[in-house]
Formats: C-alpha cells, sequence, structure tokens
C-alpha cells in the first residue's frame, strides 16, 4: 500500500488508477470499526480504494479540538492495508491550504439546520476539502458513514447541484456492543461518562419502540428522549426529528424523516441519530 502526502502524488496515483474504477474513504484519521467499514465495502465494490487521513483545520470552529484532534498516521495506514486499501492520502494542511488559499465552496439551506446552527462555517469547511479531495482522488464511489447523517446529506446535494460524477454511498452507523455509536471522539470520554454515553443509543432505541407502538407525535417522542438523557447528566444540545430532504422539523413521523440528536458529555460532543423509514 502507498501512503502519498503530496497533491502531485495524488494525482498521478488517480490518472494511472482511474480507468480501473476507485474508490474512496475520506477521513480525519483516528481510525475505528466504523471506518474500516467503509474501507472493506469500498474494496468489496471497487477495483482500487484510496482512504484520506487529514484533519482538515477548515472545518473546525473557534474553541474546538482541532490541535488536540488524534493524529495516529502510522497506525491508520496499518489499519487502511489490512482492510485492503490500496492508497492513503495523507497531505499536510500547508498542502491543502497554501498561505494565498481563499476559495471556498458552500452548500446552502440544509446546513443552517442541526449541527450548523452551533458550528457556524464547519459545512463550508466539509464541502471544501471534500471537492478538493474529489477532484484530486477521482473516484467513482465515495463512502460516508450514517452516524455523521447532516454531513451525508449535505455532500449528497452538493454532488448533485455541482454535477460531480461520482456516487455518494451512505452506510450504516456502527456501534459498540453496549450500542454507543463508535467514534474518534469517544476517547476522550472518561470511564464515567462513556458509561453514561450510551443513553444515546438507549433512547433512539426507546423512540423507534414508542413509533411501533402507535405515537406519531414528534414532540412527544423528543420529551421522553430529552428525559432520559437529562437523567444521565448528558448536557443536550439539540433533539429533533427532521425531514432527510429538508432537516426541516416535522411534527408527526413520517417517511424519509429521523431523529438527530447532539450531546456533551463533559467536554465531549457526541452526535447520534435514527432513520425513520
Amino acid at each position: 500500500m502507498e501512503i502519498i502526502k503530496t497533491i502531485a502524488d495524488m494525482k498521478q496515483f488517480a490518472a494511472a488508477h482511474r480507468g480501473e474504477g476507485i474508490g474512496f474513504v475520506p477521513t480525519m484519521g483516528a481510525l475505528h470499526e466504523g471506518h474500516l467499514s467503509l474501507i472493506q465495502r469500498s474494496v468489496k465494490e471497487n477495483a482500487v480504494t484510496v482512504v484520506s487521513v487529514f484533519v482538515n483545520p477548515t472545518q473546525f470552529c473557534p474553541g474546538e479540538d482541532y490541535e488536540a484532534y488524534p493524529r495516529t498516521l502510522d497506525a491508520d495506514a496499518a489499519l487502511a492495508a489490512d482492510a485492503g486499501a490500496a492508497a492513503v492520502f495523507a497531505p499536510s494542511a500547508q498542502e491543502m491550504y497554501p498561505e494565498s488559499y481563499d476559495t471556498y465552496v458552500e452548500t446552502g439551506g440544509i446546513t443552517d439546520a442541526l449541527c450548523g446552527k452551533s458550528r457556524p462555517g464547519h459545512f463550508r469547511g466539509v464541502t471544501t476539502v471534500l471537492t478538493k479531495l474529489f477532484h484530486l482522488v477521482q473516484p467513482q464511489r465515495a463512502y460516508f458513514g450514517q452516524k455523521d447523517a447532516q454531513q451525508l446529506l449535505v455532500v449528497q446535494k452538493m454532488v448533485r447541484e455541482l454535477n460531480f460524477d461520482l456516487e455518494i454511498i451512505g452506510c450504516p452507523i456502527v456501534r459498540e456492543a453496549d450500542g454507543l455509536a463508535k467514534s474518534s471522539r469517544n476517547q476522550y470520554l472518561s470511564a464515567d461518562e462513556r458509561q453514561r454515553a450510551v443513553v444515546l443509543s438507549r433512547s433512539l432505541n426507546w423512540a423507534q419502540a414508542q413509533m411501533d407502538a402507535g405515537v406519531t407525535a414528534a414532540a412527544q417522542l423528543i420529551d421522553g428522549m430529552r428525559t432520559m438523557i437529562a437523567a444521565e447528566g448528558g448536557d443536550v444540545e439539540y433533539i429533533e426529528y427532521v425531514s432527510r430532504e429538508t432537516l426541516r422539523p416535522l411534527d408527526t413521523v413520517q417517511p424519509c424523516s429521523m431523529f438527530a440528536l447532539a450531546v456533551r458529555f463533559g467536554t465531549t460532543r457526541l452526535i447520534d441519530n435514527l432513520f425513520v423509514d
């Protein structure tokens, strides 16, 4: 497996393999089983799989953990190789954003909801770096986890509206045995916080059970989830029930929708969601 660190070398690799069919898994590193499931699916569906490992500074908001974000390239490269990746693209921030850099890509509408409310500029950073990465890697397919549901929907909208010749594939959330969604940020949790954070998936499972029993009022379900999470000491940033097409709030249960939540345990911000069909 190759480790590629420059734009010039990435372009050369893409040109050599574009005709074979390239699958792409963009990450910020600190790979876990969730990332590996994306890589493994790409390996099954494409001749060549490229994994990017790049902690993107433009998607971090003031006061967030850019400097502290884990950087474990050697371990990440070994995991990617074991999963079958052909290359890891790991550029520096200076390589991707030279001193004179001043061009950005924005997707309107759905970036104003959910995480976009409290993280201004975050999705502009996401769409900008992905536009650059898609251009450099030249994939036919790119794989994203459902845990970052808003990001998945934003990227699908960007690719559709900017006419990228690229298929965006959403993959199911990978969870720990107790239900907590896999995340690089889980390592920031204390042992006590880690135990209490399981309430996120438990509250979503409760909402599913309530819907199965015939409850259709979104406010009733959200109130119940909020009560469960507060009882475990979670600091709720938002719990919303929204359309998966527009991310606008919905009052009653209906297809193509989702529950989405963001909650802090201590200083660690976790997200989770439940697709409703």
